[in-house]
C-alpha cells in the first residue's frame, strides 16, 4: 500500500455468521486490490467463533480490520462503526453471510468513476439453497446519470426506494461529508429503509448498472428475516423516521403517499407472517399495527391500499378498525 488513502472501502458486520466466514472472505480474496480496504464489525456473536474466524481467516486479505463491539449493537450501528473506520473514497457494504463474484468491486469502482455520481445501484442475485435468481433494480434507465428523486415514485408500482438493500452498489465519500450514509444507530430491522429514502431525496446524482456480482443468501437460520422476536418490530420505528424526515420535503403532498404506501405494506406482511412470533410478541404486533394505522388518516388509508389485495386490505381494516369503502 502507498500511503494515500484506499479507493474504496468494504464494510462488512458480523454477527454469528461463523460457517459461511471461509466462503465470503474468500470471495474477498478474490475482488483484492492494492488500492481497496476491507473492514470487518463483528457485533458480539452470542452463538458461536464469529470473531475468532475472522481473525484468522481475514490474514488472507492485505488491507483488512477486524473491529469487535463491546456489546451487540445491530446492524445498522455494526455499519456506522465500519463507514467510521473507513478510509476510502468509495465506500460499499456486504454482510457476513454473502458473497461476490470475482472482480466486482473493480466493476463497482469503475462503474461509479465512469458516471461521475453520488452512488451506483446494482441488481444482485438471490440464493435460496442450490437456487439462484436474478433480481434487477427497479430503475428501468441504465447506464446514465440520474436524479435520485425521479426513481422515488409512482406511489403504486415498484421503485427504488422498494429496493433498499446498502449492499447492492457503491456510495461517494461526499454523501457522508453532506451527513447522508450513516445509518440510524441502534435499529435492528429495517435499518435501510430511511437509509435509502435519505439518499433518494437528497443527493445530487445516482446511476443504475447492470451488475450482478453480489449474492444475497435467504434462508439463514440467525437471519433477522427468518427470527420472530422483538427486534423484527424496529420496522415501526424505520418507517416512522422516514415519514418524521419527509416532513419538512418540499414534495411532502407526493412522496408521502409512497412512504404511507411501503409502511402499509410491510406491515401487512409481519401481520400475516404474525405465527412465526410467540403470542406476547404477537399482540405487540397487532397494537403497534393498530397505533401506526391510527396515526394515518382514513383518506389516506385509502389511496394507500387501492389494489393492495383483498387478503391484506381485509387484514389491515380490521387491525385499525372503522375503515369502510377501500377497494381491495
Amino acid at each position: 500500500m502507498t500511503n494515500r488513502p484506499p479507493s474504496l472501502s468494504v464494510i462488512v458486520p458480523c454477527y454469528n455468521i461463523e460457517s459461511y466466514v471461509p466462503e465470503t472472505v474468500t470471495s474477498l480474496v478474490n475482488n483484492e486490490r492494492d488500492d481497496f480496504e476491507f473492514i470487518f464489525v463483528e457485533d458480539r456473536s452470542t452463538k458461536d467463533k464469529t470473531y475468532e474466524a475472522l481473525l484468522t481467516l481475514t490474514k488472507r486479505l492485505r488491507n483488512s480490520r477486524v473491529i469487535r463491539h463491546e456489546q451487540n449493537g445491530g446492524l445498522a450501528t455494526a455499519r456506522n462503526t465500519g463507514i467510521d473506520a473507513s478510509e476510502g473514497r468509495y465506500l460499499t457494504f456486504l454482510d457476513g453471510d454473502d458473497w461476490l463474484a470475482p472482480g466486482y468491486l473493480a466493476d463497482l469502482v469503475d462503474a461509479i468513476e465512469k458516471f461521475d455520481v453520488d452512488f451506483v445501484r446494482t441488481d444482485h442475485v438471490q440464493v435460496t439453497g442450490i437456487e439462484r435468481a436474478v433480481h434487477r433494480a427497479p430503475e428501468g434507465r441504465r447506464h446514465t446519470p440520474l436524479d435520485p428523486r425521479t426513481s422515488i415514485l409512482p406511489v403504486d408500482d415498484t421503485t427504488m426506494v422498494d429496493y433498499p438493500y446498502a449492499w447492492a452498489g457503491v456510495y461517494h465519500r461526499r454523501l457522508l461529508d453532506k451527513g447522508m450514509l450513516r445509518f440510524h444507530d441502534g435499529l435492528k430491522t429495517a435499518e435501510d429503509r430511511p437509509w435509502i429514502w435519505d439518499l433518494h431525496r437528497r443527493a445530487d446524482s445516482y446511476a443504475v448498472a447492470s451488475l450482478r456480482g453480489v449474492f444475497y443468501r435467504r434462508g439463514v437460520a440467525s437471519s433477522l428475516t427468518q427470527i420472530g422476536d422483538v427486534r423484527q418490530l424496529d420496522f415501526f420505528r424505520s418507517f416512522d423516521l422516514v415519514l418524521a424526515e419527509l416532513a419538512d420535503d418540499p414534495e411532502v403532498g407526493k412522496l408521502r403517499k409512497k412512504a404511507l404506501r411501503n409502511y402499509c405494506v410491510v406491515i401487512a406482511h409481519q401481520l400475516l407472517s404474525r405465527g412465526r412470533f410467540e403470542r406476547s410478541i404477537a399482540a405487540r404486533l397487532k397494537q403497534m399495527a393498530a397505533e401506526a394505522l391510527g396515526r394515518m388518516s382514513e383518506d389516506e388509508l385509502e389511496e394507500a391500499l387501492v389494489g393492495m389485495g383483498e387478503e391484506r386490505v381485509y387484514m389491515l381494516r380490521r387491525i385499525r378498525g372503522g375503515m369502510k369503502g377501500v377497494a381491495a
